[in-house]
Formats: structure tokens, C-alpha cells, sequence
């Protein structure tokens, strides 16, 4: 992913990577809006990115994707980590995120990070095949 790519562009990419690893993909137009916004800080490479927002002293991943080919490898972590990294920088003493409690790859990656069960929302994400599953709300404290 070219990160200094035209605005317009560097959003489209976005959005056709994230098509790669969600069934409810955000379009160009949501990434370029986020993009735009403050506090908003993008990580990420040709195979991966991760999208967070930063505010007063906390972080909260507003998205993470990496492209199928390339999961297993790493490359998910490395974001996370380089995610807070910046977020520290900035002032985050924390991170929040969001994850479906059915997402087990997902749950444990979060897990290998230090991050812990906070919360839950219940019936959170919609599922076509079936009943909406409850999100947990994950935090990892930096200090």
C-alpha cells in the first residue's frame, strides 16, 4: 500500500484490501472520510493495514485487515504493535478495539497481545446466515 499515494487513490486501495478480508467491506469513500479526520492514524504495507483513532489518552482500532495470502506470517501483529506504538506516542496510555466473539483467529491474536476482556455488546455484528454475534470489548493498557 502506498501511503503517499492521492488521497483518492490511497483510499481506494484501502477499500479493495479490506474487500479481501471482510464480508462487509468499507468502501473508499468511509476510508477516505476517516483518513480526513483527526486523530486518525494509518499503519500498514501492500498486504495489511491497520486503522486507529487516537483521543486524549486513548486508542481504539477502528479496523485491522490483512489479505488472505498473507495472514499466518506475522504481519497482523507487527500492525498491532506498530499501531500502538504511534498511539503511545501520541498520549494513548490505552487501546480499546472491537472484536466478534466468533472470531477465534482474531481473539487470539488480540490474546497474544495483552489485551483482555473489558466488555461485551451484545447481538453487535449482523450474520446473513444466522443470529447476530455479541462483540467484546478488548483493551490493552500500555503502562
Amino acid at each position: 500500500m502506498n501511503t503517499t499515494a492521492e488521497p483518492d487513490a490511497l483510499a481506494q486501495g484501502l477499500a479493495e484490501l479490506h474487500a479481501e478480508s471482510f464480508h462487509t467491506p468499507w468502501s473508499a469513500v468511509a476510508f477516505a472520510d476517516l483518513l480526513g479526520q483527526a486523530g486518525v492514524v494509518l499503519e500498514g504495507d501492500n498486504d495489511g493495514l491497520i486503522l486507529i483513532r487516537v483521543v486524549a489518552d486513548e486508542a481504539e482500532i477502528l479496523t485491522l485487515a490483512v489479505r488472505p495470502s498473507a495472514r499466518r506470517q506475522g504481519l497482523g501483529g507487527r500492525l498491532v504493535e506498530a499501531a500502538s506504538r504511534r498511539a503511545a506516542e501520541l498520549g494513548a496510555n490505552r487501546m480499546f478495539l472491537e472484536v466478534a466473539e466468533d472470531n477465534a483467529p482474531a481473539r487470539a491474536l488480540y490474546g497474544s497481545l495483552a489485551f483482555k476482556t473489558a466488555g461485551r455488546r451484545p447481538r453487535y455484528y449482523p450474520r446473513a446466515d444466522g443470529p447476530a454475534v455479541d462483540a467484546l470489548i478488548l483493551v490493552r493498557n500500555f503502562a
